[in-house]
């Protein structure tokens, strides 16, 4: 079994139900998890997690998330982006120091209430099938963080922006809200993620290039490891005995690791620090947390693979 991410570029057309079902039979292995929705017509980073990586799809659906978008002043939709229905049109009458100045507000922590031609569920449902069936429901404003905004290029009645937030963030409700706050109304023309955590644009692949590589017995040349996820962590290395007992998910002892120096060892086992644990070969076992009142580590995830 492939453990391991791989940093797939979505392009426009997929789900990123249908990336995951692609890859199934690129790799002809069932345990694939994506990490966070892109709609159809969006493109960019979708992190794919293979084998015990699916273990860190949450981490990674919470990560902090970067997009280029376009936004499209003077339309309002029912979908809040250009494939909806047109509710309604206006001429953009301001000028482009006043849409800057406007989107500058948008910047920090604040709600936003999530947009019905969403994934999210109510009651089973999901919003965007009650959306199709004509109905809408009250949704609950959800708590967000809009780290940044650079306005890349104003062409009104277009604005093109790169915007960094928390997960949780509608950029399609974002651009509709910024339409609204200018009186003229706004919605989504084009998106592209261009950032997950750490994985960038930069170094994503096509489907066709995974399956390609697949072709020819190179899937590894893409297949970033687990361990990746968690290299701002210190790393300790199990004796023969801690092996033992990592591999069966068990407490670990002092006297069971192997730090690289002295210093590490100090500062890594105090109350609450978390670490990853490794064998000599490199084999990943999982993350562990030291817990001072027992002098013991205890195991936070386990990943148990190479």
């Amino acid at each position: 079994m492939l453990n391991g991410i791989i940093n797939i570029y979505k392009e426009p057309g997929y789900t990123s139900h249908d990336v995951v079902a692609r890859l199934r039979g690129i790799t002809h292995q069932k345990k694939i998890g994506h990490t966070g929705t892109l709609d159809p017509d969006a493109e960019g980073v979708l992190c794919v997690c293979l084998g015990a990586a699916t273990r860190v799809c949450d981490m990674l659906t919470d990560a902090t998330k970067a997009y280029e978008a376009v936004c499209l002043l003077g339309t309002v939709t029912d979908t809040q982006d250009t494939s909806g229905q047109v509710l309604s049109e206006k001429p953009v009458d301001v000028s482009a120091e006043t849409v800057r100045e406007c989107i500058a507000g948008f910047i920090g922590e604040t709600e936003q209430i999530p947009p019905m031609y969403s994934a999210l569920k109510r009651d089973g449902k999901k919003l965007y099938e009650l959306a199709r069936a004509g109905m809408e429901i009250e949704r609950e404003p959800r708590h967000i963080t809009i780290y940044d905004i650079e306005i890349v290029n104003i062409d009104l009645p277009e604005v093109t922006m790169r915007v960094t937030c928390s997960k949780g963030t509608y950029i399609r409700t974002l651009c509709n809200d910024i339409g609204e706050k200018l009186g003229c109304g706004g919605c989504m023309k084009h998106l592209t993620r261009i950032r997950v955590g750490d994985f960038d644009i930069s170094t994503a692949r096509k489907l066709s290039e995974v399956e390609e590589l697949a072709r020819e017995d190179r899937i590894s040349d893409v297949l970033i490891p687990v361990t990746s996820v968690f290299a701002d962590l210190p790393a300790a290395t199990v004796n023969q005995t801690g092996a033992s007992r990592a591999m069966n998910g068990n407490l670990l002892r002092d006297s069971d690791l192997i730090f690289e120096d002295s210093g590490l060892h100090n500062t890594t086992l105090i109350s609450g620090n978390r670490f990853r644990v490794l064998g000599p070969d490199g084999f990943f076992y999982g993350i562990y947390s030291y817990d001072a009142g027992d002098e013991a580590c205890h195991p936070v995830k386990m990943f148990l693979c190479q």
